[in-house]
């Protein structure tokens, strides 16, 4: 019999309401931020390599204690998957407003979304772990929604085989996803950061969640071979059809947009709710702090696709576009 924090509630909570006079530190990540100094690192870009991926360091220990510590429920669990900077704070918004419309319908005025950062309501798993809190996790009522940057071969088992979890994973085309990460790290920690030599560092596979190419492949994989389990979204498509999007969005979540909401115009509701400009310029957007250690206004610089042109040459383009293309050959995923 499932206990009380696994009876499924009607919506998520967003988890900076959540309460969490149970929640106990796990004292045990001192021990996992030991072994860091042994794994290999990029100084400049203050990355490790943990597993075959390049991460930020401060994340090892909250990765290595997902790996041990994390407790899934039997369902109601959602997991938000992707490298930085590709659409995270979108999805984020797009599936909470999704999933929780019968508590807070999209064009309420008292909204979470209009209160709270997105990633204020979907707590991302790295830092939350990191920091010994994963325990607050369990203090979240079902379903739970929650975020992580892990590449796939990488996730617990609990979570990558379980079928009563679902993972939805979205990516964008490289060249974008480098250009918004370089403006993101310049903006947070390196100022000075060039960026031919991101750039250069990107190409050998190394940079946040790098190597880029491994980290989309193993998602796609899992999508082909779990599909009920496992969505694949990417950033572009979801620019160019946002209402589409969100109805297969909302069908794999399980909460499916009813003849009735479509009429009331609940699915545009909720894409206007969550669009880049009205997230954008609301006050808890625009200079209010997060659960991030950095203002939330970094989370929304352009919210387009193409703008690699405006700091890539072409010939750039033309490299990074042959390397990703070989390393996708034969899986039938391309950004060309």
């Amino acid at each position: 019999m499932a206990n009380a924090k696994e009876a499924v509630a009607v919506s998520p909570v967003p988890f900076a309401d959540a309460g969490d006079a149970d929640a106990v530190q796990d004292h045990r990540v001192k021990e996992y931020a030991g072994a860091i100094s042994a794994l290999p690192s990029n100084p400049k870009l203050r990355l490790r390599c943990y597993q075959g991926t390049w991460v930020r360091e401060r994340w090892v220990p909250g990765i290595m204690a997902i790996q041990r510590s994390f407790t899934p429920r039997r369902s109601g669990d959602v997991v938000l998957a992707s490298p930085p900077k590709c659409g995270t704070t979108w999805l984020k918004a797009l599936a909470f407003a999704t999933m929780a419309r019968d508590a807070y319908p999209p064009a309420h005025p008292d909204h979470p979304l209009l209160r709270l950062n997105p990633h204020d309501c979907v707590p991302f798993m790295e830092d939350l772990f990191a920091a010994g809190w994963g325990s607050k996790l369990e203090a979240l009522p079902s379903p739970r929604l929650m975020n992580t940057h892990i590449q796939y071969s990488a996730l617990p088992a609990c979570i990558s085989t379980n079928p009563g979890l679902k993972i939805v994973y979205i990516c964008r085309d490289p060249k974008d996803m480098l250009v918004s990460m370089w403006h993101f790290i310049r903006k947070t920690s390196q100022p000075d950061l060039s960026f031919s030599d991101f750039f250069e560092g990107a190409c050998d596979g190394v940079c946040v969640s790098g190597p880029i190419w491994d980290h989309v492949l193993g998602y796609w994989n899992a999508s082909k071979a779990s599909p009920e389990t496992v969505l694949f979204l990417r950033y572009e498509e979801m620019l160019r059809d946002p209402v589409a999007n969100a109805r297969k969005l909302a069908r794999f979540l399980g909460h499916p947009f009813s003849a009735a909401e479509e009429d009331s115009g609940a699915v545009t509701n909720v894409v206007k709710l969550c669009s880049f400009e009205k997230l954008k310029n609301l006050d808890v957007n625009r200079a209010a702090l997060s659960s991030f250690p950095f203002r939330s206004d970094v989370f929304f610089r352009r919210g387009e696709a193409g703008d690699w042109a405006n700091h890539m040459t072409p010939e750039m383009a033309r490299r990074l576009d042959a390397i990703v293309q070989e390393k996708l050959r034969g899986s039938g995923l391309s950004f060309a």
